[in-house]
Order: C-alpha cells, then structure tokens, then sequence
C-alpha cells in the first residue's frame, strides 16, 4: 500500500497515474491536505517517503500559473520517482492519453521538427524513439485532417452495446445479446429517433465520417442491420462523407448474410478483431471463437469485396510471450489486413480481470513483463513495416501495461480518418445509442457547464446513459441534452 497527499486538486490526477505508470502493483490511496506544505508527498507500508516541494525549487512560485506549478511539480516528482526505482518510462512524464495533440499543436504553430523532438524530450523526459514516433504520426494526422472541414463539417458516432459475450479485460459499455434480444428491436428504434434529431439538426453541416461501434454492432441480426443502415441513407446526406465504418470486431458476431448487407450498404472499412490468435488465450479471456474462425471470417470478407479491412491486437494479455505475439504476427501477416492496431493491455477497475486480479480468484497466467512488451511492441511495429504498414493514430489510456502506447498502422491510402479525429478533437463528433458520448468543438471558449472555478473550456461533452432500459425509457432526455449546444 502507498499513500499519496497533494496539498492541491491541481496535482492529484497527474501524481496518481504517475506513481501507478513505475508501481502499477500497488494499491494507492490519495487524499487532499492543503496545510500540507510539499505540493506532492508520497509514503509506502516500507516507511519509504519522500515529497515534491516547490518553494525550495523555484522562488517565482506565487508567480505562476497554475499549469506552471502542475508542469514543475510532475517533473519533479517524475525525475524523483526514477531514482527510487532505478528506471525511466518510456513516455517520460506524460499522463494524459494524447501525446501527438501536444504535437500537432507544436507543428500548427510552425516549430521546426528538431525544436520539437528537443522539447518533448527535455521538458517531459519523452524517450528518443517515442518522440520521433509521436512526431511522425502527428504529421501524418495533420495531412489527413486538411481534408476536413473543422467549422461546417461533423463525425458520427453509433453505438451498438451489445457483445457475444464479455472479454476479461474490458470496461467499455457493453451487454451479452443472449440477455438482450428480446429488447434490441426497441433499442434500434430508440436509436432511430435519436439518429433522425441529428440528422435533423444538422441539415447544413457536412457529414464527414460515420462509424458504428459498440461493443459489437454485428451482434444484431442481419436485418437489424440493413434496417439501421436503411434509416441513415434515408435521414443523413452523403455528399461529403469521406469514411463509413463498421467496427465488425469479433468474428463469433459475423456471418456471411452480415457482411453482405454491409456491402451492400457502401461500408468501406470494417474491422474483424482476434486480439490474439493463441487459442490458450482466446479461452482466457472469454472470447468463445477460434483462431480458424478468425480466418474463415476475414476470407469471407475479402471474398464479398472489401478492401479496408483493419485487425486489433492486444499486447500483454495473461499469460502470453513474446513468442505467442510473434506466432500471432505471422498467422496475421499471412492474411494481409490493410491495418492493424496494436494495444498495449490497459486493465481497468471496471474489468472482470482487474477484480480477478484483486481477488485472486479466477485469475491465472502472469502479466507481462515491461521487457517482454518492448519486445511485443517492437516485433509489432516490425510487422506492420513488412506488411507495408505505417503508424498513422496513437493515444494512450490509463493503467497502461509497461507505460505503451496504442497504433495504428495502415496502408497509406487506408488510414481511419475517425480514429485520428477522436484523439485530436479538431472536429465535433455526435454520437447516438447507450453509453455514447458527444463531443462538440466550439469556435470560442464557453464557461464549463456546471464548474464552479469559472473554468473556460471550447470542448462541451454531452453524455448519454449506459444502461439499455434507460436509454429506451429516456430517450427523449438524450434528445433534449443534446438540443441545448447542438450548432448553437
């Protein structure tokens, strides 16, 4: 057990996730003290303490902003944080999720590549390799995105939460279809509703990317699907969509008569996601679908015509070697996808293999090493390279095994435009169904809706329920959420 006392809200988020990114075993407990005079104070159950204080550091301290103290104290508490453990990160003390916003930002302001690389590197201790990685996909992003139409232009986001059955290590809003059939008709119509208000609301912006995710949106039967695609040719115009995607995911939800209905719909990327193509591993974690049924489904898929066809993995999942990913890697390199993401494992506390771990029962196999996943993420990136794959997306997530990172790889006319757009928040993005969330761009800053510091932001989040049933029953509500900044 540690403990953890900042003497400000202001360093809680960064200190927590720091101290877990170098002792991710470790139960931490936090709490606020704001007589306490060190900005960050850190003990453990082995008497071990040591503090970041500022005043001793920096006399101009009352001086500062409150990012200025947030940016000196994390790099303290970072560079301390290596001489205890003898060990560095390889994102050095970045916490947040989107290093290559910060990029892309330091490009849009016309700093030349070295004076970037030099910053990053220096001011938040970002190994060599990783800055250049990072740099190098937030100048692909940026060419991406010139496509885009940021002030009239919006994404779409569906969400389908339904999912053969529950993976160990996920936390994303999702329920088994056997539970559920009896009410996915009445989901679909809520979600029509919702999708005609949009669509509505909407008439004079271009639409530039749709994607349907979940979950698994091809748990849902075949006519289910045709009916909700049916609906949107309908209701929305596609003049301007540069991307329609399909986040078919897991090959125990595909069928032949599926993926004909999406053909015949124009979908033009889809996914169809192993994870891992080690079996012992598929069983783990409650993937019922083999590593045949993997193959069968991606051949189907480029049988009926589709040329966009990305894959995930996971690197670090239980009880795998670098040996298993590299044995994955071949069997996904014999079947070509035209990308591929590669997840570093984030275990979340909502997870069924976070409480396992926990309890310790139901939990078998070990976790990786960070050695082992540099190999794992260093045999991917070779991987995508013979296959003629370049990184084009990267974000990272919280409780991230060995402090990694998630890429994307793709051919380079093959690259997910919405998957860049959800780490950048350039462009708003509406969403619909059960647990999605809307993020919508404002030209100029607006106060926070409910903040009681002021704070001024141009990002509004519009949220809608997780749970199936209520979002059946309150499905006006979402409408009406959404009504209040919709292109206001």
């Amino acid at each position: 057990m540690m403990k953890l006392t900042c003497n400000d809200t202001l360093y809680t988020y960064d200190a927590y996730h720091l101290l877990k990114a170098f002792y991710p075993d470790e139960e931490i407990e936090q709490q606020v003290d704001e007589e306490q005079e060190s900005q960050i104070r850190i003990e453990s159950d082995c008497d071990s303490c040591f503090c970041v204080t500022l005043a001793g550091e920096k006399t101009e301290l009352l001086q500062m902003d409150r990012g200025e103290k947030k940016h000196l104290a994390v790099r303290s508490l970072y560079e301390k944080l290596c001489r205890a453990t003898k060990k560095s990160l390889p994102w050095g003390s970045l916490t947040g999720v989107r290093p290559t916003k910060m990029l892309m930002q330091k490009l849009e302001e016309g700093v030349p590549d070295d004076r970037i690389l030099d910053w990053i590197t220096k001011e938040h201790f970002v190994s060599g390799e990783k800055a250049k990685l990072g740099l190098d996909i937030a100048k692909r992003e940026k060419r991406l995105l010139s496509r885009l139409d940021y002030e009239n232009g919006y994404s779409l986001y569906i969400g389908i939460p339904f999912c053969p059955t529950t993976c160990s290590y996920c936390s994303f809003t999702s329920y088994p279809i056997s539970q559920y059939l009896e009410k996915t008709d009445a989901y679909l119509e809520a979600l029509c509703k919702e999708l005609s208000y949009i669509a509505a609301v909407s008439r004079e912006k271009k639409l530039n990317t749709i994607y349907l995710g979940g979950g698994t949106p091809t748990s849902l039967r075949a006519d289910q699907l045709d009916r909700l695609f049916t609906h949107l040719e309908k209701q929305f115009s596609y003049e301007h969509l540069l991307e329609l995607t399909v986040e078919a995911g897991r090959p125990d939800s595909i069928t032949r008569e599926k993926l004909k209905v999406l053909k015949r719909h124009g979908i033009g990327r889809i996914s169809v996601n192993p994870q891992t193509m080690q079996q012992k591993t598929l069983d783990l974690v409650g993937r019922r679908h083999t590593v045949e049924d993997v193959i069968t489904t991606f051949r189907v898929a480029r049988e009926l015509g589709f040329d966009n066809i990305n894959m995930d993995l996971i690197a670090g999942l239980p009880g795998e070697t670098p040996e298993d990913m590299e044995d994955t890697l071949t069997k996904v390199q014999e079947l070509g996808p035209d990308s591929l993401t590669v997840h570093a494992l984030a275990i979340k506390r909502a997870s069924r293999l976070r409480q396992e771990q926990r309890s310790g029962e139901g939990f078998t196999g070990h976790t990786a090493s960070a050695g082992d996943l540099t190999a794992m993420i260093d045999a991917a990136y070779r991987c995508a390279g013979e296959m003629g794959l370049v990184p084009y997306y990267l974000y990272r997530q919280k409780n991230m095994a060995g402090n990694f990172e998630n890429v994307g790889y793709a051919e380079v006319d093959k690259a997910g435009i919405y998957n860049i757009l959800i780490m950048e928040e350039k462009q708003s993005i509406v969403a619909a169904g059960a647990g999605a969330s809307t993020k919508i761009v404002l030209p100029k800053a607006v106060e926070m809706p409910g903040s009681k510091k002021h704070k001024m932001t141009n990002l509004i989040r519009i949220e809608n329920v997780k749970q199936v049933d209520e979002y059946i029953a309150r499905i006006d509500e979402m409408i009406e959420r959404k009504g209040e900044w919709l292109w206001h």
